[in-house]
C-alpha cells in the first residue's frame, strides 16, 4: 500500500499543477500542441488534502484556449483522452483495491484521493467531448459527464481540509 504523503497547501498543488502545464508547453510539438504525454505519478492530483480538486485538474489543462476548442491539435486530444484513460485505471485498478484493504483514516484519505482522481478523470473526459463536438463530433454524452463531474467536485468540496492519499500508478497519458 501506497505511503500516505504529507499534505500540501492549495497553492503548492496548483504551482505543480501549473509548472507541469507549462514544461508541457515548452516541450510541446510544431503542431501548436501544448500538452505531452506523462507518467500518471507525474500529473495526478489525489495526494495533499481534499477541497482542491476542481482547481487542480483545471490547472492541467491551462495551455489549452477553452474559446478555440475547434483549434485543439491531434495531438493534444489524445493526450486529454489518455489522462482520462489511465485516471480510469487508476481508479479501478488501484484506489479500489487499497480503499478495500485500508481502513480508518487512512480508508477515507484513499477515498479523498480517489474523488480528486475523480475529478480529474471527468475534467478530462468533459474536455475531450467538448473538444470533439467542436470539430464535428458528438456530444451526446456531455449532460451526464458534466452531472458526475458536477457531483465529484462537490465531494471532494465537502472533504474539505482532509488527508488525501495518491496511489502509485504505472500509466502514461
Amino acid at each position: 500500500m501506497p505511503k500516505k504523503k504529507a499534505a500540501s497547501s492549495t497553492s503548492s498543488a496548483v504551482a505543480s499543477a501549473t509548472a507541469a502545464a507549462s514544461t508541457a508547453a515548452a516541450s510541446a510539438a510544431a503542431d501548436g500542441s501544448v500538452l505531452t504525454a506523462s507518467d500518471y505519478n507525474t500529473f495526478q492530483i489525489s495526494s495533499g488534502t481534499a477541497g482542491t480538486a476542481e482547481t487542480e485538474a483545471n490547472a492541467l489543462f491551462a495551455n489549452i484556449d477553452m474559446n478555440n476548442l475547434a483549434g485543439v491539435s491531434a495531438a493534444d486530444l489524445k493526450v486529454i483522452k489518455g489522462i482520462h484513460d489511465v485516471a480510469e485505471d487508476a481508479e479501478t485498478d488501484a484506489f479500489n483495491p487499497a480503499i478495500d484493504a485500508a481502513s480508518g483514516d487512512a480508508a477515507t484519505a484513499l477515498q479523498n484521493g480517489k474523488i480528486k482522481n475523480k475529478v480529474l478523470k471527468l475534467t478530462a473526459e468533459v474536455l475531450g467531448i467538448q473538444v470533439d463536438a467542436a470539430q464535428g463530433g458528438d456530444d451526446s454524452d456531455l449532460a451526464a459527464e458534466q452531472a458526475k463531474l458536477a457531483n465529484n467536485i462537490k465531494l471532494d468540496t465537502a472533504a474539505a481540509g482532509q488527508a488525501s492519499t495518491a496511489v502509485s500508478f504505472t500509466g502514461t497519458s
